[in-house]
């Protein structure tokens, strides 16, 4: 492995020599933390060029930008088809836990306003087929359970009012540093805006009042008119999520 990432390292000017150490965790593709002269950066490596769901690098990159001129993403340093470079970002990555504390949901609650206000990239984010590719990793002991699930999500009404969406909005995936500044844009496309508020609520099963606090925070007050949408949209991110996680599973048949 410490070959191919010098071959990398290779490609992008200046980090030819950087010491690397790889960073465990990452569900997608691999990742490696780059130390040279004081600098640092963090390295992804692809085995082949991105496809659906996710964006092709340079696409990420392309967005993680316009994030950037936001002050709500890090830089990106270098992208290719199958590289992505990004500056090393110190700060404090979220946990659930930090979803408790009033102070940053309305943190959380600015950036994705931020976010959701910055341009249409132009690609769609394509729920039901990227259910259909999880479904088709699925083993046919939980057929009842996936028929469930797409029948969820092939309800869901097209989003009307699309904008920039986050479409991973995981408390991984959050740091403070000390303003919000959210990680991997890898999904990053149009959606709609109570996706990634979904994806807060369903994904860390916050409690209602904890929903209700966030949704105001995101509305001035105003949430609880945007409380059905929400349930919605969490229960659709539920089905959505169960066919992602049952994919990465051994098939049962």
């Amino acid at each position: 492995m410490s070959d191919s990432v010098r071959a990398a390292l290779a490609q992008i000017p200046g980090w030819e020599s950087a010491d690397f150490s790889e960073i465990e965790g990452s569900l997608t593709n691999r990742c490696w933390l780059l130390e040279v002269e004081g600098r640092k950066a963090v390295l992804k490596i692809d085995a082949q060029p991105r496809a659906e769901p996710f964006n092709a690098r340079p696409a990420e990159a392309q967005v993680q930008t316009r994030a950037v001129e936001r002050g709500i993403a890090n830089p990106v340093l270098f992208v290719n088809d199958t590289l992505l470079l990004t500056e090393y970002l110190e700060g404090t990555v979220w946990s659930e836990g930090c979803l408790l504390v009033d102070e940053n949901l309305d943190r959380l609650a600015a950036a994705m306003k931020t976010l959701h206000s910055m341009p249409l990239t132009g690609r769609t984010f394509d729920a039901a087929g990227a259910a259909r590719g999880y479904a088709q990793r699925i083993g046919e002991g939980d057929a009842a359970k996936v028929r469930d699930c797409l029948a969820r999500i092939d309800a869901m009404p097209l989003p009307h009012n699309l904008c920039c969406c986050h479409n991973d909005m995981v408390a991984a995936n959050i740091i403070y540093s000390p303003e919000v500044r959210f990680l991997d844009w890898e999904y990053a496309c149009d959606n709609d805006p109570f996706f990634d508020i979904a994806t807060v609520v369903a994904h860390h099963e916050l409690a209602p009042d904890r929903a209700e606090y966030l949704l105001n925070a995101y509305f001035d007050g105003d949430g609880d008119r945007w409380s059905e949408q929400l349930a919605r949209q969490t229960k659709f991110y539920d089905a959505l999520y169960w066919l992602w996680a049952a994919a990465r599973l051994p098939a049962v048949s």
